[in-house]
């Protein structure tokens, strides 16, 4: 452990940063990690983790630098690992290229696993500083260290309202509220996140297909080829057995969950369709909805993008099940008629009202893009 770190060694750790980053649409659910090799004053390798399955950082960056790794310094996002995955323990390829010295910015926050590549490492002889950078490597995957600290994933919730707070005309309809810049901005939303999480009335009302449209992407996720771009899974509450294979929905061939109380119909669905059974809240109609981020959780689904109609966006919300809010707010005015952004029915109190804290407030195109942490999760 070392209390003081060099300006060289933020530049390097980030550097290691910025590596990490450009793997931030694709290497879901593993997380964002990178790494540089440091020998004589200059970076010998570096290298990001793009996929999962593919090389993790450290094993790229050894590769590069080669023999020069015997006596270097390796400054990496994330503890090396000490496990036999898909790929072999990172820690033992540090210890093996000969590499004497290793900055780490976040310890792994798996309980299981934390601090047993650290150990590994100090075992053969390499002096290990761990915290340069902590908070920026902590920023870069927020969905893993939730997943393995708590359980659960990480959940953003997406809305869209004009600025009196209405998401849609007392008839229903609602295109286009914002500018055709923030539904851009939203397809890289979806780009991020492990799963897309809506319920049947809105893939009924908009006969929606809930995909990332690449094309409408402004910057430049292929890091490598194209093989690294994958859609996330479609996660749709279907407690009524609504929806049916007909819809614009299901026309895509990509990983569908329809989340159900129970199967009630026999239509044949695309091969990519699976149906799941999650219980309801306790004299209730209502799917429960942390049973549900549960299950989504065993699978690996680690960054959930909730993109719903008011009434499902509330009770995610009401339930403290929501780590942020991302609103675009349009430059509109839509009425007293119109509906509302969400709807939290046991909210009668102001000291019930959710808290939040604004991380970001931007323009996008014509619209506000704000960002904001809900306390309850803090």
């Amino acid at each position: 452990m070392m209390s003081e770190f060099s300006l060289a060694d933020h530049q390097y750790m980030a550097r290691a940063i910025k590596l990490a980053k450009r793997g931030h649409y694709t290497t879901s659910p593993n997380p964002r990690v990178g790494c540089v090799i440091v020998k004589n004053d200059q970076i010998i390798g570096e290298g990001f983790h793009a996929k999962a399955g593919l090389g993790h950082a450290e094993v790229i960056a050894i590769k590069q630098a080669g023999k020069q790794c015997q006596g270097a310094t390796a400054y990496v996002t994330l503890e090396p690992c000490s496990h036999f995955g898909r790929t072999p323990p990172c820690a033992e390829g540090v210890i093996n290229a000969g590499i004497t010295q290793v900055f780490v910015a976040m310890v792994d926050p798996n309980p299981q696993v934390s601090g047993r590549g650290i150990a590994l490492l100090e075992k053969a002889g390499i002096k290990v500083n761990t915290g340069l950078l902590n908070s920026d490597a902590l920023a870069i995957n927020p969905g893993f260290i939730k997943l393995m600290t708590t359980g659960l994933p990480y959940v953003r919730c997406k809305l869209a309202a004009s600025l009196d707070g209405k998401t849609a005309m007392a008839s229903g309809q609602s295109k286009w509220i914002t500018s055709k810049e923030a539904r851009k901005d939203v397809q890289r939303l979806r780009a991020q996140s492990c799963a897309v999480l809506s319920g049947a009335d809105s893939i009924i009302t908009d006969n929606a297909r809930m995909t990332v449209r690449f094309d409408e992407l402004s910057e430049r996720l292929i890091q490598g080829d194209e093989s690294t771009l994958r859609q996330p899974v479609r996660v749709v509450i279907d407690s009524k057995n609504r929806l049916t294979p007909n819809l614009a929905f299901f026309s895509q061939d990509s990983s569908i969950i329809l989340i159900r109380h129970t199967i009630e119909n026999d239509y044949q669905w695309p091969h990519f369709v699976e149906q799941v059974c999650i219980p309801l809240v306790e004299n209730s109609s209502h799917i429960d909805l942390t049973a549900l981020l549960t299950f989504l959780a065993k699978r690996g689904l680690n960054d959930i993008l909730i993109e719903s109609g008011h009434t499902l966006a509330g009770a995610f919300i009401e339930q403290n099940l929501v780590d942020e809010l991302i609103l675009y707010q349009a430059p509109k005015l839509m009425g007293a008629d119109g509906q509302s952004l969400m709807t939290m029915p046991s909210i009668n109190l102001l000291e019930q009202a959710k808290e939040l804290v604004f991380s970001d407030v931007s323009l996008v195109g014509s619209d506000i893009r704000i960002t904001a942490k809900l306390m309850n999760n803090q």
